[in-house]
């Protein structure tokens, strides 16, 4: 996975900025309409890149999408690195809740997780269903480390799995966004939300 989309770095800062721009393109287009709808030639049109120049950086469209994954799962857990790393307490834990609800709230719940919309497309095609699973342990050991702390920080004797108690609350978290999306109401995450910060203040006790 990662060799293919490494296979040819760009040796130049203009290079750097060449493949950064066709994958922040072919990103923001599959993000709206979707990876199967979105052509090479619109990718193209889109980065103002020419065809030996994608083909320079990427063997194929399938390549690309490795190189998309990648990115938005940079950006995801950028955006949350913050708070994810300062997970101690229950109060850090809601913090962090709060924040992925604002952020539901300020798109007004259109698009779903960056992530997470593009597994109802590729999770049945290999390389990118084991890429997206890669990405979803990376954000669930953030989660695993906090609750790790929570727990030390407390003195719990706890003997939970701290790896299945990180991927309710993301399960929770994908869900929520996924019924938000759907109902254009940020209420289903919250809930969802609530209840698996519940669970984890019963669990880490």
């Amino acid at each position: 996975m990662a060799g293919s989309i490494a296979a040819e770095r760009p040796r130049t800062a203009r290079g750097t900025a060449t493949k950064a721009r066709i994958v922040e393109a072919a990103a923001d287009l599959m993000r709206a309409h979707g990876v199967a709808s979105t052509s090479v030639d619109a990718v193209l049109a889109a980065s103002k890149a020419s065809k030996s120049q994608l083909y320079h950086y990427f063997a194929d469209k399938d390549d690309l999408v490795l190189a998309v994954i990648q990115r938005q799962t940079e950006c995801v857990l950028a955006a949350q690195e913050s708070m994810l790393r300062g997970l101690t307490s229950l109060a850090g834990l809601r913090r962090w809740r709060d924040a992925v609800v604002e952020l539901s709230r300020e798109s007004q719940c259109a698009g779903g997780c960056p992530l997470g919309s593009l597994v109802s497309e590729l999770a049945e095609s290999p390389k990118p269903r084991a890429q997206l699973a890669e990405s979803f342990a990376r954000w669930e050991a953030y989660l695993i480390a906090g609750f790790k702390a929570m727990r030390d920080r407390s003195g719990s004797k706890s003997s939970v799995d701290l790896a299945d108690l990180a991927t309710a609350v993301l399960a929770a978290l994908q869900g929520g966004l996924l019924l938000a999306q759907t109902t254009r109401s940020t209420r289903p995450l919250e809930l969802a939300l609530d209840m698996a910060i519940d669970q984890v203040a019963s669990r880490l006790k």
